[in-house]
C-alpha cells in the first residue's frame, strides 16, 4: 500500500479536470473575472496621480477612459458577496444546517479578523494599527455572521426577506446620526459610511452592511438553481430574465430618478457625460440602482458561460477557486510595488507606511504615476498572481480532507 506522500504525489500529477466535478465552473469563472477587475481599482488607488487629487467619478475633472477605470470595478463586490451566498448554499449540499450555520459564524468572525488585523497590515505596513478601514472583507464577513441565523429560514421567506432589505435600504438615505459617538459608529455600521476616532484609532467605515446581507441572502437562494438534479435550462431561463428585468428596471427607475438612489443623474456638457452621470450611482452603501446595475449583467454571464471550458477560461478560474488568497496576496503586492514606485519617483520607502488612507498620506503629496502606468502595473499583478494561486489552488484540493484550515482561505 502507497504512503500518504506517495498518494499525495499521485494526485498532485492529475490533471485540473479529475477535479472539476466538485466545483461549478461558471460561478468559479465569473469569481474569477472580478477578482482580476478587482485589483485594477486597487492598482489605481496606490499609483495614478489623480487618486490623490479627485474621485475617478466626479465629472467636473474626470475623463472617460477614468471614469470606465473605476466604473467596471463595481461589478466586483456585488458579485463577491452574492456568489459567497451561492457557495455557502453550496457548501450545505453534504452538511446539515447546524454544521453549515457553524461554518459560517467561524468563518465571520475569520474575515472580521483577517480585515482588522491582517489586510490592515497589508494596507498601511504600519504595524501601531492606529487605522482601519473596514471594507469588503470585514462587511462579507459580517454577512456570514448573521446568515448562520438566516439559514434556519423557510427558503422563499429569506428571499423575500433578502429582496425587501436591497430594494428598501434606500428609503434610510435621509437618515442620518451625526457625531463621533457610539450611537453614529453603530449606524455607520449599518447604512451610512463615516470616519471616527476613539482615542489614538481611527476607523473608516467604508462598508455599511445593511444591503450587503440582503445581497449575500439572495446569493444564498440562488443557489438553489444549482443543486443535484436542476434542470440546465430552466436555470439559465431563470439567469436570463431576471438579469434582463434587472436591467430594464434600472434604466425605468434611473432615468426619471424615481427612487433607488440618493445621487440623482443630470444631463451634462454633451451626451457622453450624460451617459456617466446616468450610470455614476452610489456604492457606500450599495443603492437599490448599483445592485441592479451590476447583478443583472452578472446574471446574464452565469447563464451564457455554461459550457465547454477554454484554456483561458480555465486561466481565469484558477483566481475564482481561491478568492480569499487572491484578495491578501494582491493587497499584499500592491502595496509592495507601490513602495518601489515611490522610491522610483524620489520619495522614501518609509512614506509608504501609512496612518491613514494613501491618498490622504501628506509624505505622498504629488506622488502617482499615468494611467498608463496603472494598467501596466495591473497587468504584471495578474501575471505574478496566476502561478501563486494555481499552486495553492491545487494545494486545497489535494489537502481539502486534512486541512480544515484551507477552506477559511
Amino acid at each position: 500500500m502507497p504512503n500518504i506522500a506517495t498518494a499525495d504525489l499521485a494526485i498532485a500529477h492529475l490533471p485540473v479536470k479529475k477535479f472539476r466535478h466538485k466545483r461549478i465552473e461558471s460561478i468559479d469563472l465569473l469569481r474569477g473575472i472580478v477578482m482580476i477587475i478587482m485589483a485594477l481599482d486597487h492598482v489605481r488607488d496606490y499609483f495614478h496621480n489623480s487618486a490623490f487629487i479627485y474621485n475617478p467619478e466626479d465629472l467636473a475633472h474626470t475623463n472617460v477612459v477614468l471614469f470606465f477605470t473605476r466604473w467596471i470595478t463595481h461589478f466586483c463586490a456585488p458579485v463577491f458577496v452574492f456568489l459567497a451566498g451561492t457557495a455557502a448554499y453550496l457548501y450545505r449540499a453534504k452538511r446539515s444546517t447546524k454544521k453549515l450555520s457553524v461554518f459560517l459564524f467561524t468563518r465571520g468572525i475569520w474575515l472580521v479578523g483577517v480585515e482588522l488585523f491582517i489586510l490592515s497590515l497589508f494596507r498601511t505596513f504600519n504595524p501601531s494599527y492606529h487605522f482601519y478601514n473596514l471594507q469588503v472583507i470585514w462587511a462579507t464577513g459580517i454577512c456570514m455572521i448573521v446568515l448562520s441565523v438566516m439559514i434556519y429560514m423557510n427558503i422563499r421567506l429569506m428571499f423575500l426577506t433578502s429582496v425587501l432589505v436591497i430594494f428598501a435600504h434606500n428609503l434610510l438615505d435621509s437618515v442620518h446620526v451625526t457625531g463621533n459617538n457610539a450611537l453614529s459608529f453603530l449606524w455607520a455600521i449599518v447604512h451610512e459610511p463615516g470616519y471616527f476616532s476613539f482615542g489614538n484609532l481611527t476607523f473608516h467605515l467604508h462598508y455599511p452592511v445593511l444591503p450587503w446581507i440582503g445581497i449575500m441572502a439572495l446569493g444564498y437562494c440562488f443557489g438553489s438553481l444549482y443543486a443535484a438534479g436542476y434542470d440546465q435550462k430552466k436555470r439559465k431561463k431563470i439567469l436570463v430574465y431576471t438579469g434582463i428585468s434587472s436591467m430594464i428596471l434600472f434604466i425605468i427607475l434611473r432615468s426619471g430618478n424615481f427612487y433607488g438612489d440618493a445621487s440623482h443623474w443630470s444631463v451634462q456638457k454633451n451626451p457622453l457625460f450624460s451617459l456617466l452621470s446616468f450610470l455614476n450611482v452610489t456604492k457606500y452603501p450599495p443603492s437599490l440602482l448599483y445592485v441592479l446595475m451590476t447583478l443583472g449583467p452578472s446574471f446574464i454571464f452565469l447563464a451564457l458561460a455554461e459550457g465547454r471550458v477554454t484554456s483561458l477560461k480555465e486561466k481565469i478560474i484558477v483566481f475564482g477557486r481561491v478568492p480569499m488568497f487572491y484578495y491578501l496576496a494582491h493587497i499584499l503586492l500592491i502595496h509592495v510595488f507601490a513602495m518601489i514606485g515611490a522610491v522610483i519617483l524620489g520619495y522614501k520607502w518609509s512614506d509608504m507606511i501609512l496612518t491613514t488612507m494613501i491618498n490622504r498620506a501628506p509624505a505622498l503629496k504629488g506622488y502617482g504615476f499615468n494611467l498608463i502606468i496603472v494598467y501596466m502595473v495591473w497587468v504584471a499583478l495578474i501575471l505574478m498572481l496566476y502561478p501563486l494561486c494555481k499552486w495553492f489552488d491545487r494545494y486545497k484540493r489535494i489537502h481539502q480532507s486534512g486541512k480544515w484550515w484551507t477552506s477559511y482561505l
